[in-house]
């Protein structure tokens, strides 16, 4: 599709003209801007672009909604009148960045290193459903499995399961590759660092227990000059590797000043992991994997004995943490409560709903938009609820929720009410999938439980936005859907 290239440069001055733009890429959907101030924008005159089907502002990125195919067009457009070049995600990123503060480059840290592994971990998470579904009794049948009932399809069934379970077990290489990357290291050797702590030889932290007896095992060890070093198996464990890699990219960095290029390759790899991979067993890996058990311990712990008030309270905050971006830390938590004897996250469930009621929110100022027949936000609200459903709020939040407030409210209410009731029922899931597909994430015997939290978050936030909108009307006399924050909030 042509572009009008006026209708680009009217985008370029309404976001504060080039010399305000640091870097610039796009997606499927959106232009993806880092820009030197936030504040030079103006969003009114944004809107009245024709091309512009919203905008948002997202962690320290601004995103102008322009849809598929067009985008693509638009960018050439954009990139030819500033003259920036083009740019790569990461690079936009990184401009991005240079605006964040300590703490949100920390847990930009954090995402950087989890969120590459999601593709994974999402398809683990949506096959061992499907592992549940076939081999755990009572799903269709009362007190037996669909493999108990058919037999045939019994090997399937376990094959599908051991694919499952294979990312969740070798967690540690897939971190060790990603961290290192981050970190600045080779991610081959933070690879081959994770599936050192996951080797089959070490002693499994699933069978500490003699099984009959119940008792404590003893761990075997190993003797170095009278030092006892436990030979434990730290799979699927998050803490250990992470920190594990970040020592080892340090080592490799100080090693790649210091050795001469002639050698590096005989000398570098090999130091590095020896000396890291010794750490790791002597003190990283012990250290760590008691400080993942008492984070696991304390969640746990509020979960088991107020799940009520630990579902609420995450249910009201995690929508808040997305606009900072501080949500990204709680997939460290996520990890590590699966690595634990739960087998599953009280967290995950509770993002899924959000996500739902965010897009139900959407999906509520869209019929607030069309009643005022306002075309263009209608079409944004539209497409942002049914990304909300399927996962994907970022749309929903920060191009219409957000901008008018009640809808966001109205959503985080709901999440936190569902919150509470997945809290006190002590709901649990895997990593996966988010939205109404969250469902197939969700442990046996807790899908009921969730289907009803969906329901609520699906319907709930419609009835309280436009409760909400009916409240503003008449408080200020009029049909309140325009935006109500000022340019300076995004």
């Amino acid at each position: 599709m042509a572009v009008n290239r006026q209708e680009v440069k009217s985008i370029i001055d309404a976001i504060g003209g080039k010399e305000n733009v640091s870097a610039a890429t796009h997606c499927v959907t959106r232009l993806r801007l880092a820009l030197k101030d936030d504040s030079k924008v103006d969003k009114a005159a944004l809107d009245k672009i024709n091309l512009v089907k919203g905008s948002f502002a997202a962690n320290n990125q601004f995103q102008i909604v322009i849809g598929p195919g067009t985008v693509d067009e638009a960018y050439k457009v954009f990139v030819d009148e500033t003259g920036i070049g083009e740019a790569s995600k990461d690079d936009v990123k990184a401009a991005a960045a240079e605006k964040m503060s300590p703490l949100q480059r920390a847990i930009k840290t954090l995402g950087d290193v989890f969120i590459p592994l999601l593709p994974a971990i999402v398809t683990a998470g949506l096959l061992l459903g499907l592992s549940n579904l076939l081999l755990d009794p009572g799903v269709f049948y009362e007190k037996k499995s669909v493999v108990d009932m058919f037999p045939q399809f019994k090997g399937i069934a376990e094959i599908i399961k051991l694919i499952a379970v294979t990312p969740f077990h070798f967690l540690p290489a897939l971190i060790g590759w990603s961290a290192m990357r981050v970190f600045g290291g080779s991610p081959i050797l933070g690879l081959v660092l994770g599936l050192v702590l996951v080797n089959p030889a070490l002693a499994s932290q699933y069978g500490l227990a003699d099984r009959a007896t119940g008792k404590l095992v003893e761990i075997p060890t190993w003797d170095i000059f009278g030092l006892k070093v436990q030979q434990l198996n730290y799979a699927a464990q998050v803490l250990p590797i992470l920190i594990a890699t970040w020592c080892l990219a340090q080592v490799e960095r100080f090693l790649n000043k210091r050795v001469h290029d002639s050698i590096k390759m005989l000398v570098v790899g090999p130091i590095a992991l020896l000396l890291v991979g010794f750490l790791s067993f002597i003190i990283i890996g012990p250290v760590a994997f008691w400080l993942g058990n008492q984070i696991t311990g304390f969640v746990q712990m509020i979960f088991e004995h107020a799940g009520w008030l630990g579902g609420l309270i995450y249910g009201l905050v995690y929508a808040p943490l997305v606009i900072t971006g501080l949500h990204h830390m709680f997939l460290a938590v996520d990890f590590q409560l699966m690595s634990s004897k739960l087998n599953g996250t009280y967290l995950w469930p509770i993002l899924a709903i959000s996500n739902i009621s965010q897009g139900s929110a959407a999906f509520a100022a869209w019929f607030l938009y069309k009643r005022k027949k306002m075309v263009k936000e209608e079409g944004l609200a539209l497409t942002s609820g049914i990304s909300g459903w399927l996962g994907v709020t970022e749309p929903a939040m920060f191009g219409v929720n957000i901008p008018l407030k009640y809808p966001f409210i109205a959503a985080v209410i709901t999440t936190g009410i569902v919150g509470a009731i997945f809290g006190s029922q002590q709901l649990l899931g895997k990593v996966g999938v988010g939205g109404v597909p969250g469902i197939m994430s969700i442990n046996s015997g807790f899908k009921i439980t969730f289907a009803i939290g969906m329901i609520i978050a699906i319907i709930l936030p419609i009835v309280l936005t436009l409760i909400f909108s009916n409240f503003a009307k008449k408080k200020m006399g009029e049909d309140v859907v325009e935006p109500i924050v000022s340019d300076k909030n995004l």
